[in-house]
């Protein structure tokens, strides 16, 4: 690593565009800034992350990647278990390639469990670039508490708890339990818009603070024009990982390829073949992946999944949406977007080619539903984006 005379900032996540993909502004800013930036990251997402100026540090991961949403389970324990399992494994090699350049100043995702304990042995302080809902005051007794109580009844549930507790006691943070470690980091930046938040006035903002989203202009994504004649554009798209839905979008051509005027951006991701769709009509356009902002600059509505980063890039391009969440915090940011008028939740049981169509033209004729967009799309241009958050990263460095 190339010595620097500015503060070494090191950065930990895993391999998911979910979780990368929020951070990679504000790091990009830090570079600029003249910090030396390390990125603790798997091979899979390197070159994102070199791309930002900064330089990655790789480690194997055991964790499923995007492309297998499958490997994730049912099972609620399946959905924590491998994010320990991972973390245990990687502390050692993350111990080794730190070894002799321990940074100033630790940035990690939410996910990133070694990171906040090799803070806790390098003694240097560490900030959650956190790319999702916060919790608020209440959260344990009315979320955490009754997940927790399922898990514990069970026998896997029973070993999850026993040996994380021993991980952590292993690494001289004994006093702390293992779900605080998850959900309750020492400060967090929060790359979402406030709007998003249940709850945002029971957050603890001497914790937490709402950066909204840290975008830039995603030029290396590519660009995206509205064809001559198309009256209205529709962009939909559930996202990197919950994509393996066929006839959704067999209902979504069937509701927009024959409307009038309409022109349709139809993303499938990674496990949908395009044969899958039976015969699309030329105002439907079909790929695995597009760049979604640039497309959402010159979209009139948003068939979306609501997972953070479309909800997010959704508002900041005033862009109606209708709310099709497939998981996790989807739901609950389904039911935020409608409450602030500029969405519909529409259950994934009730979705067929006449709701569908029905919702995004209610959205698109509705001027309240602009006006609220514009409104939304305002206020979070006022909470400070990628340079706020590089500001309150740099005020966390020891002095």
């Amino acid at each position: 690593m190339t010595p620097s005379p500015r503060a070494h900032i090191a950065m930990f996540s895993i391999a998911a565009h979910g979780h990368v993909n929020p951070s990679l502004e504000v790091i990009w800013e830090l570079v600029a800034r003249g910090y030396r930036v390390s990125y603790a990251i798997p091979a899979a997402f390197a070159g994102k992350v070199a791309a930002t100026g900064a330089e990655p540090v790789l480690y194997t991961s055991v964790l499923p990647l995007d492309d297998d949403p499958d490997a994730w389970g049912t099972e609620p324990i399946d959905h924590v278990e491998p994010f320990l399992n991972d973390a245990v494994q990687a502390l050692p090699q993350l111990l080794s390639a730190f070894e002799g350049d321990e940074p100033d100043l630790v940035l990690h995702d939410i996910t990133s469990y070694p990171a906040r304990v090799l803070a806790h042995r390098w003694g240097v302080p560490a900030v959650s670039l956190w790319p999702n809902l916060v919790p608020w005051d209440g959260y344990e007794k009315e979320v955490g508490e009754p997940m927790a109580t399922a898990l514990r009844q069970t026998e896997r549930g029973r070993a999850y708890y026993a040996r994380f507790a021993g991980w952590l006691a292993e690494n001289g943070l004994g006093d702390v339990a293992p779900d605080d470690f998850v959900a309750r980091p020492r400060r967090a930046l929060v790359l979402i818009p406030e709007a998003l938040q249940p709850h945002a006035d029971r957050v603890d903002r001497t914790v937490h603070t709402f950066v909204g989203a840290c975008q830039g202009d995603r030029a290396d994504q590519g660009e995206w024009q509205r064809p001559a004649g198309a009256e209205k554009v529709l962009l939909v798209s559930l996202g990197s990982s919950f994509t393996k839905q066929p006839a959704f979008y067999r209902d979504c051509v069937e509701a927009f390829g024959g409307l009038p005027g309409w022109h349709v951006v139809l993303q499938i991701g990674a496990h949908v073949d395009p044969s899958e769709l039976g015969d699309v009509p030329p105002g439907v356009e079909v790929h695995s992946w597009v760049p979604q902002l640039a497309v959402l600059r010159e979209a009139d509505a948003f068939i979306t999944h609501a997972g953070a980063g479309g909800s997010q890039e959704g508002l900041a391009t005033g862009t109606p949406m209708v709310a099709v969440p497939q998981a996790v915090d989807q739901f609950a940011n389904a039911d935020m977007l409608q409450s602030l008028g500029v969405a519909r939740h529409l259950p994934i049981k009730e979705a067929n080619p006449a709701t569908l169509r029905e919702a995004v033209l209610a959205l698109v004729d509705d001027p309240q539903v602009a006006a609220s967009a514009a409104a939304v799309r305002a206020r979070m241009a006022r909470e400070g984006g990628t340079e706020r958050a590089a500001d309150l990263i740099e005020a966390e460095l020891p002095a």
